[in-house]
Protein backbone atom coordinates (compact mmCIF):
# COMPACT_ATOMS: atom_id res chain seq x y z
CA UNK A 1 0.00 0.00 0.00
CA UNK A 2 3.27 2.03 0.28
CA UNK A 3 3.37 2.77 -3.27
CA UNK A 4 0.05 4.01 -4.07
CA UNK A 5 -0.73 7.33 -5.43
CA UNK A 6 -1.63 10.08 -2.30
CA UNK A 7 -0.23 8.24 0.44
CA UNK A 8 2.74 9.67 2.59
CA UNK A 9 6.24 7.56 1.80
CA UNK A 10 8.02 6.48 5.06
CA UNK A 11 11.32 8.51 3.61
CA UNK A 12 9.60 12.03 4.43
CA UNK A 13 11.89 12.18 7.20
CA UNK A 14 14.76 11.58 5.40
CA UNK A 15 13.78 14.38 3.13
CA UNK A 16 12.77 16.90 5.57
CA UNK A 17 16.41 15.95 7.38
CA UNK A 18 18.29 16.56 3.93
CA UNK A 19 16.44 19.79 3.64
CA UNK A 20 17.31 20.91 7.20
CA UNK A 21 20.83 20.20 6.31
CA UNK A 22 20.51 21.71 2.68
CA UNK A 23 19.91 25.05 4.26
CA UNK A 24 22.57 24.93 7.51
CA UNK A 25 24.82 24.38 4.69
CA UNK A 26 23.82 27.58 2.77
CA UNK A 27 23.03 28.96 6.11
CA UNK A 28 25.46 28.91 8.17
CA UNK A 29 28.53 30.84 6.32
CA UNK A 30 25.86 33.27 5.30
CA UNK A 31 25.21 34.27 9.02
CA UNK A 32 29.30 33.77 9.96
CA UNK A 33 30.26 36.51 6.95
CA UNK A 34 27.16 38.94 8.42
CA UNK A 35 27.75 38.60 12.05
CA UNK A 36 31.60 38.96 11.07
CA UNK A 37 31.29 42.14 9.10
CA UNK A 38 30.50 44.07 12.33
CA UNK A 39 33.68 42.43 14.42
CA UNK A 40 37.01 44.03 15.44
CA UNK A 41 40.21 42.91 13.64
CA UNK A 42 41.31 41.46 17.55
CA UNK A 43 37.77 39.90 17.84
CA UNK A 44 38.01 37.91 14.55
CA UNK A 45 41.46 36.47 15.60
CA UNK A 46 40.90 35.43 18.52
CA UNK A 47 37.09 34.04 18.59
CA UNK A 48 35.05 32.36 15.99
CA UNK A 49 31.72 34.50 14.79
CA UNK A 50 29.39 32.10 17.01
CA UNK A 51 31.11 33.50 20.24
CA UNK A 52 30.61 36.95 19.04
CA UNK A 53 27.61 37.54 21.89
CA UNK A 54 29.55 36.41 24.61
CA UNK A 55 32.54 38.10 26.78
CA UNK A 56 36.31 37.81 24.93
CA UNK A 57 39.71 36.80 26.31
CA UNK A 58 41.83 38.70 23.98
CA UNK A 59 45.63 39.33 24.34
CA UNK A 60 46.50 43.64 23.98
CA UNK A 61 49.85 45.78 23.47
CA UNK A 62 48.44 48.78 25.93
CA UNK A 63 50.57 52.26 26.92
CA UNK A 64 50.29 54.22 29.76
CA UNK A 65 50.89 57.65 29.20
CA UNK A 66 53.65 59.87 28.31
CA UNK A 67 56.23 61.13 30.19
CA UNK A 68 54.93 64.52 29.92
CA UNK A 69 51.84 63.96 32.25
CA UNK A 70 54.52 62.84 35.20
CA UNK A 71 53.65 64.61 38.36
CA UNK A 72 55.93 64.91 41.28
CA UNK A 73 54.81 63.42 44.56
CA UNK A 74 57.56 64.06 47.26
CA UNK A 75 60.68 62.18 46.30
CA UNK A 76 58.97 60.13 43.46
CA UNK A 77 57.73 60.99 39.67
CA UNK A 78 54.88 59.25 39.15
CA UNK A 79 52.73 58.44 35.87
CA UNK A 80 49.07 57.57 36.46
CA UNK A 81 45.98 56.62 34.44
CA UNK A 82 44.16 53.81 32.54
CA UNK A 83 45.03 51.99 30.08
CA UNK A 84 41.82 51.36 28.16
CA UNK A 85 39.85 53.89 26.52
CA UNK A 86 36.88 55.86 28.17
CA UNK A 87 34.13 53.91 28.92
CA UNK A 88 35.60 50.55 28.33
CA UNK A 89 34.66 47.71 30.43
CA UNK A 90 37.07 45.21 29.91
CA UNK A 91 39.27 43.47 33.08
CA UNK A 92 42.11 42.39 32.86
CA UNK A 93 43.13 38.75 34.08
CA UNK A 94 46.87 38.50 33.49
CA UNK A 95 49.40 41.48 32.71
CA UNK A 96 53.71 41.92 31.84
CA UNK A 97 55.79 44.02 30.28
CA UNK A 98 57.97 41.51 27.92
CA UNK A 99 56.04 40.19 25.09
CA UNK A 100 57.77 36.63 26.20
CA UNK A 101 55.63 36.73 29.53
CA UNK A 102 52.66 38.84 28.54
CA UNK A 103 51.39 37.01 32.42
CA UNK A 104 54.09 37.09 34.09
CA UNK A 105 51.56 39.84 36.73
CA UNK A 106 48.03 39.48 38.29
CA UNK A 107 46.27 42.25 38.75
CA UNK A 108 47.48 44.53 41.86
CA UNK A 109 51.20 42.64 41.52
CA UNK A 110 54.11 45.81 40.78
CA UNK A 111 56.67 45.17 38.20
CA UNK A 112 59.60 46.38 39.00
CA UNK A 113 61.41 47.47 35.84
CA UNK A 114 65.01 48.71 37.09
CA UNK A 115 65.53 52.42 35.43
CA UNK A 116 62.06 52.70 34.02
CA UNK A 117 60.73 52.84 37.46
CA UNK A 118 57.78 50.46 38.96
CA UNK A 119 54.80 49.56 37.47
CA UNK A 120 50.71 48.46 39.26
CA UNK A 121 48.16 47.29 37.53
CA UNK A 122 45.06 46.78 38.52
CA UNK A 123 41.98 44.80 37.09
CA UNK A 124 39.79 47.34 35.50
CA UNK A 125 42.83 48.90 33.82
CA UNK A 126 44.03 51.89 36.08
CA UNK A 127 47.87 52.07 37.03
CA UNK A 128 50.50 53.48 38.73
CA UNK A 129 54.06 53.90 37.25
CA UNK A 130 56.44 55.80 39.92
CA UNK A 131 60.43 56.01 39.40
CA UNK A 132 62.92 57.65 41.73
CA UNK A 133 63.68 59.97 39.11
CA UNK A 134 62.46 61.76 36.38
CA UNK A 135 60.77 60.15 32.98
CA UNK A 136 62.43 60.72 29.98
CA UNK A 137 61.07 60.15 26.52
CA UNK A 138 58.19 61.21 24.24
CA UNK A 139 56.17 57.54 24.71
CA UNK A 140 54.91 55.81 27.27
CA UNK A 141 56.03 52.07 28.51
CA UNK A 142 54.05 49.04 26.96
CA UNK A 143 51.71 46.60 28.81
CA UNK A 144 51.02 43.44 27.31
CA UNK A 145 47.67 42.86 29.14
CA UNK A 146 44.71 39.38 28.51
CA UNK A 147 41.85 41.12 28.99
CA UNK A 148 38.10 39.94 28.73
CA UNK A 149 36.09 42.32 26.44
CA UNK A 150 32.60 42.29 26.53
CA UNK A 151 30.98 41.89 23.27
CA UNK A 152 31.22 44.55 20.68
CA UNK A 153 29.74 45.55 16.87
CA UNK A 154 31.11 48.55 15.25
CA UNK A 155 30.20 50.15 11.69
CA UNK A 156 33.83 50.61 10.95
CA UNK A 157 33.89 48.00 8.67
CA UNK A 158 31.61 49.48 6.82
CA UNK A 159 32.43 52.77 6.93
CA UNK A 160 35.60 51.99 5.32
CA UNK A 161 34.32 49.76 2.64
CA UNK A 162 32.14 52.11 1.58
CA UNK A 163 32.81 55.23 2.51
CA UNK A 164 36.58 55.34 2.18
CA UNK A 165 38.23 57.53 -0.17
CA UNK A 166 41.09 54.74 -0.65
CA UNK A 167 40.45 53.53 -4.57
CA UNK A 168 41.34 50.35 -3.12
CA UNK A 169 39.34 49.26 -0.17
CA UNK A 170 36.44 51.64 -1.58
CA UNK A 171 33.28 49.17 -2.34
CA UNK A 172 31.30 52.67 -3.34
CA UNK A 173 31.91 52.99 -7.45
CA UNK A 174 32.16 48.70 -7.88
CA UNK A 175 28.82 48.85 -6.63
CA UNK A 176 27.10 51.05 -8.86
CA UNK A 177 29.23 49.64 -11.94
CA UNK A 178 28.06 46.28 -11.23
CA UNK A 179 24.11 47.69 -10.92
CA UNK A 180 25.21 49.49 -14.48
CA UNK A 181 26.15 45.72 -15.65
CA UNK A 182 23.67 43.66 -14.34
CA UNK A 183 20.26 45.47 -14.55
CA UNK A 184 20.74 45.71 -18.20
CA UNK A 185 22.14 43.11 -18.50
CA UNK A 186 19.12 40.85 -16.99
CA UNK A 187 16.49 43.25 -18.76
CA UNK A 188 17.26 42.85 -22.19
CA UNK A 189 17.42 38.92 -22.44
CA UNK A 190 13.90 38.83 -20.83
CA UNK A 191 12.88 41.35 -23.49
CA UNK A 192 13.99 39.24 -26.72
CA UNK A 193 13.43 35.84 -24.96
CA UNK A 194 9.96 37.01 -24.06
CA UNK A 195 9.11 37.60 -27.81
CA UNK A 196 11.06 34.64 -28.94
CA UNK A 197 9.64 32.40 -26.70
CA UNK A 198 5.98 33.47 -27.67
CA UNK A 199 6.94 32.40 -31.75
CA UNK A 200 8.31 29.38 -30.99
CA UNK A 201 4.85 28.50 -28.72
CA UNK A 202 2.08 29.60 -30.32
CA UNK A 203 3.68 30.89 -33.93
CA UNK A 204 3.69 28.71 -36.77
CA UNK A 205 6.30 29.29 -39.45
CA UNK A 206 8.76 26.71 -41.47
CA UNK A 207 11.94 25.73 -39.34
CA UNK A 208 10.04 26.26 -35.64
CA UNK A 209 11.51 22.65 -34.98
CA UNK A 210 14.99 23.28 -36.05
CA UNK A 211 15.68 26.44 -33.89
CA UNK A 212 13.56 25.29 -30.81
CA UNK A 213 16.31 22.39 -31.10
CA UNK A 214 19.34 24.65 -31.54
CA UNK A 215 18.08 26.79 -28.45
CA UNK A 216 18.34 23.44 -26.63
CA UNK A 217 22.26 22.45 -28.47
CA UNK A 218 23.46 26.00 -26.96
CA UNK A 219 21.70 25.30 -23.86
CA UNK A 220 25.13 22.99 -23.30
CA UNK A 221 27.97 25.05 -24.91
CA UNK A 222 30.32 26.34 -22.74
CA UNK A 223 30.82 29.98 -22.55
CA UNK A 224 34.43 29.65 -22.20
CA UNK A 225 34.52 28.46 -25.70
CA UNK A 226 33.09 31.58 -26.80
CA UNK A 227 35.00 34.70 -25.01
CA UNK A 228 37.96 35.16 -27.31
CA UNK A 229 35.71 34.89 -30.68
CA UNK A 230 33.36 36.83 -29.09
CA UNK A 231 35.86 39.55 -27.65
CA UNK A 232 37.55 40.07 -31.29
CA UNK A 233 34.27 40.05 -32.93
CA UNK A 234 34.16 43.51 -30.44
CA UNK A 235 37.27 44.82 -31.17
CA UNK A 236 36.63 44.27 -35.22
CA UNK A 237 33.35 46.66 -35.02
CA UNK A 238 34.42 48.82 -32.71
CA UNK A 239 32.62 47.98 -29.56
CA UNK A 240 35.57 47.29 -27.62
CA UNK A 241 35.58 47.17 -23.62
CA UNK A 242 32.89 48.42 -22.08
CA UNK A 243 28.98 48.72 -21.20
CA UNK A 244 27.80 48.15 -24.15
CA UNK A 245 30.37 44.87 -25.01
CA UNK A 246 29.94 43.49 -21.63
CA UNK A 247 25.41 43.89 -21.58
CA UNK A 248 25.92 41.87 -25.41
CA UNK A 249 27.73 39.24 -23.98
CA UNK A 250 25.34 38.71 -21.34
CA UNK A 251 22.74 39.08 -23.59
CA UNK A 252 23.83 36.03 -25.83
CA UNK A 253 25.22 33.98 -22.92
CA UNK A 254 21.43 33.97 -21.18
CA UNK A 255 19.28 33.89 -24.13
CA UNK A 256 19.24 29.90 -24.32
CA UNK A 257 18.35 29.92 -21.27
CA UNK A 258 15.83 32.18 -20.92
CA UNK A 259 13.88 31.31 -24.69
CA UNK A 260 14.20 27.80 -23.33
CA UNK A 261 12.65 28.75 -20.47
CA UNK A 262 10.00 30.80 -21.19
CA UNK A 263 9.07 28.74 -24.27
CA UNK A 264 7.93 25.89 -22.41
CA UNK A 265 5.86 28.02 -19.52
CA UNK A 266 3.61 30.02 -22.47
CA UNK A 267 3.33 26.58 -24.50
CA UNK A 268 1.77 25.13 -21.21
CA UNK A 269 -0.96 28.06 -21.01
CA UNK A 270 -4.34 27.36 -22.03
CA UNK A 271 -4.99 27.43 -25.83
CA UNK A 272 -8.88 28.38 -25.49
CA UNK A 273 -7.42 31.94 -24.30
CA UNK A 274 -5.55 31.93 -27.21
CA UNK A 275 -8.07 31.35 -29.42
CA UNK A 276 -10.22 33.40 -28.58
CA UNK A 277 -8.37 36.33 -28.30
CA UNK A 278 -7.86 35.71 -32.14
CA UNK A 279 -11.30 35.03 -32.43
CA UNK A 280 -11.97 38.14 -30.89
CA UNK A 281 -9.56 40.33 -33.46
CA UNK A 282 -6.61 40.57 -31.43
CA UNK A 283 -3.43 40.77 -33.08
CA UNK A 284 -0.39 38.57 -32.60
CA UNK A 285 1.39 41.66 -30.56
CA UNK A 286 -1.66 42.55 -28.69
CA UNK A 287 -1.91 38.66 -27.69
CA UNK A 288 1.51 38.97 -26.19
CA UNK A 289 1.30 41.81 -24.67
CA UNK A 290 -2.28 41.91 -22.91
CA UNK A 291 -2.09 37.75 -22.60
CA UNK A 292 0.73 36.00 -22.35
CA UNK A 293 2.73 38.44 -20.48
CA UNK A 294 0.93 38.74 -17.41
CA UNK A 295 -0.05 35.08 -17.46
CA UNK A 296 3.85 34.52 -17.76
CA UNK A 297 5.08 36.71 -14.72
CA UNK A 298 6.40 33.50 -12.34
CA UNK A 299 8.53 32.51 -15.84
CA UNK A 300 9.93 36.23 -15.93
CA UNK A 301 10.77 36.28 -12.50
CA UNK A 302 12.47 32.63 -12.48
CA UNK A 303 14.27 33.98 -15.06
CA UNK A 304 14.86 37.55 -13.68
CA UNK A 305 16.58 35.97 -10.97
CA UNK A 306 19.35 33.47 -12.61
CA UNK A 307 20.31 35.83 -14.99
CA UNK A 308 21.04 38.91 -11.80
CA UNK A 309 22.70 36.64 -9.78
CA UNK A 310 24.31 34.93 -12.73
CA UNK A 311 25.85 38.49 -13.81
CA UNK A 312 26.06 40.20 -10.54
CA UNK A 313 28.45 37.18 -9.23
CA UNK A 314 30.13 37.30 -12.55
CA UNK A 315 33.93 37.79 -13.19
CA UNK A 316 35.25 36.40 -15.96
CA UNK A 317 32.86 37.56 -18.93
CA UNK A 318 33.71 41.12 -16.52
CA UNK A 319 37.15 40.54 -17.26
CA UNK A 320 37.34 39.85 -20.57
CA UNK A 321 35.07 42.16 -21.95
CA UNK A 322 34.13 44.79 -19.41
CA UNK A 323 37.47 45.99 -17.18
CA UNK A 324 40.54 48.15 -18.50
CA UNK A 325 43.75 49.39 -17.02
CA UNK A 326 42.12 52.16 -15.61
CA UNK A 327 39.64 50.26 -13.34
CA UNK A 328 37.02 52.85 -13.78
CA UNK A 329 34.86 50.17 -14.71
CA UNK A 330 35.66 47.66 -11.84
CA UNK A 331 32.75 45.33 -10.55
CA UNK A 332 32.63 44.69 -6.66
CA UNK A 333 33.67 40.70 -7.81
CA UNK A 334 37.33 42.30 -9.34
CA UNK A 335 37.37 44.98 -6.09
CA UNK A 336 37.13 41.89 -3.71
CA UNK A 337 39.89 39.76 -5.64
CA UNK A 338 42.05 43.36 -5.44
CA UNK A 339 41.21 43.38 -1.61
CA UNK A 340 42.60 39.66 -1.32
CA UNK A 341 45.80 41.20 -2.37
CA UNK A 342 46.12 44.14 -0.57
CA UNK A 343 44.13 43.40 2.27
CA UNK A 344 44.57 39.43 3.14
CA UNK A 345 45.03 40.07 6.63
CA UNK A 346 41.94 41.96 7.33
CA UNK A 347 39.63 39.20 7.81
CA UNK A 348 36.84 41.97 9.00
CA UNK A 349 37.40 44.46 5.82
CA UNK A 350 36.79 41.08 3.47
CA UNK A 351 33.93 39.77 5.37
CA UNK A 352 32.10 43.24 5.06
CA UNK A 353 33.51 43.69 1.61
CA UNK A 354 31.54 40.00 0.74
CA UNK A 355 28.80 40.68 2.73
CA UNK A 356 28.22 43.63 0.58
CA UNK A 357 28.52 42.01 -2.46
CA UNK A 358 25.96 39.33 -1.79
CA UNK A 359 23.14 41.33 -0.14
CA UNK A 360 21.46 42.50 -2.60
CA UNK A 361 21.65 38.99 -4.50
CA UNK A 362 19.86 37.67 -1.22
CA UNK A 363 17.44 40.58 -1.32
CA UNK A 364 16.20 40.04 -4.69
CA UNK A 365 15.99 35.97 -3.73
CA UNK A 366 14.05 36.48 -0.92
CA UNK A 367 11.86 39.06 -2.45
CA UNK A 368 11.19 36.59 -5.55
CA UNK A 369 11.75 33.14 -4.62
CA UNK A 370 8.14 32.13 -4.88
CA UNK A 371 7.78 33.11 -8.50
CA UNK A 372 11.22 30.81 -8.82
CA UNK A 373 9.19 27.72 -7.90
CA UNK A 374 6.37 28.43 -9.94
CA UNK A 375 8.90 29.39 -13.06
CA UNK A 376 10.86 26.24 -12.50
CA UNK A 377 8.00 23.89 -12.67
CA UNK A 378 6.31 25.10 -15.63
CA UNK A 379 5.45 22.50 -17.81
CA UNK A 380 6.52 19.62 -15.72
CA UNK A 381 2.97 18.82 -15.29
CA UNK A 382 -0.37 18.85 -17.27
Amino acid sequence: MSNIAGTKSSLTWAVHLSVVVLVALWLFPTVGLFVSSFRTADQIATSGWWKALFPQEQNEVLRTEEPGTQVQEGPLYVIEGNLFDAGAESEISAWGTSSREISAYAPGETADMGEDGRLTVEADGSYRLENDVAFEGRRGERVFVTATAPPEFTLDNYRQVLLSEDATDSMAKAFFNTLTVTIPATVIPILIAAFAAYALAWMDFPGRALLIAAVVGLLVVPLQLALIPLLKLHLGIGIGKGYLGVWLAHTGFGLPLAIYLLRNYMVGLPRDIIENARVDGASDFQIFVKIILPLSFPALASFAIFQFLWTWNDLLVALVFLIDATGETTVMTRQIVELLGTRGGNWEILATAAFVSIAVPLAVFFAMQKYLVRGMLAGSVK
